[in-house]
């Protein structure tokens, strides 16, 4: 059997008397797209904190690459190699494009000017941006050094994955990454997701847009009352069937 690149074990996480997590488990496995749908109150936001460093589970383990690992903080997650484009998108509107990539992890000039006077390699930071934005096919951004400002929200969600897929060397996490787009930027988004697998990189993408997860996905994680419900094919299971198992309305097949 293939092992999981991440896996997660009988995750538990309360909130006071609210219970998130009720023992949890997911596995997302090598070249795969995962994704990740449940009602609100599911839990899929507590599990994808868990995965990404963001809260620290109180019981159950989480694996990558079979071995037991442990998040304190999201830092601890990125320098695994999981890297997490969240709803917010959680990029910096001043900055240009090339910045945005980089923040956090600016490359310096090289010799003294980089080591003692800290100056930032901002042309190798471009042309690197640029290379990142041209290998995922991403052709309505034609200069790194434009402000974030400037870009329409789909070119910002390109700028987040680009990053992702830039730094990520073992898992992409996507949270809802077409919720506040259109028609037409949704599509190039999708596109952007699956460039992202098909480039080695096991993608988990949390959406309530069923045509987009059914689109998409390689594997459905039908998550409920803080659990696994299901593990679903989008090719054997009919949209309507994955909503009702969703919500309680009809048990899982077999």
């Amino acid at each position: 059997m293939t092992t999981p690149i991440l896996q997660a074990t009988g995750l538990v996480k309360r909130y006071g008397k609210v219970t998130a997590l009720a023992g949890s488990d997911l596995e997302l496995l090598p070249g795969e797209i995962l994704a990740v749908i449940g009602d609100n109150g599911a839990g899929k936001s507590s599990l994808i904190k868990a995965l990404s460093g963001a809260v620290v589970p109180d019981e159950g383990e989480v694996l990558l690459d079979g071995e037991p690992v442990s998040f304190s903080t999201p830092l601890d997650a990125r320098n695994a190699g999981i890297e997490t484009v969240h709803q917010s998108l959680a990029v910096s509107p001043s900055l240009d494009i090339a910045a945005n990539l980089f923040l956090g992890r600016e490359l310096r000039r090289k010799g003294v000017l980089g080591s003692v006077f800290r100056m930032l390699d901002r042309a190798g930071m471009r042309e690197e941006a640029r290379r990142q934005l041209d290998a995922l096919g991403i052709m309505t951004i034609q200069n790194p050094g434009q402000a974030v400002e400037t870009l329409s929200g789909g070119q910002r969600q390109a700028v987040a994955v680009a990053r992702a897929a830039a730094f990520g060397s073992r898992v992409v996490i996507m949270d809802e990454p077409t919720a506040a787009l259109g028609v037409r930027e949704s599509r190039a988004v999708l596109d952007l997701i699956l460039q992202v697998r098909d480039r080695g990189l096991p993608v988990i993408l949390i959406s309530h847009n069923m045509p987009h997860v059914f689109e998409v996905a390689d594997r459905i994680h039908i998550q409920r009352l803080g659990r696994r419900k299901a593990v679903v094919d989008p090719k054997s299971v009919s949209m309507s069937d994955a909503v009702a198992i969703m919500t309680g309305a009809m048990e899982p097949p077999d």
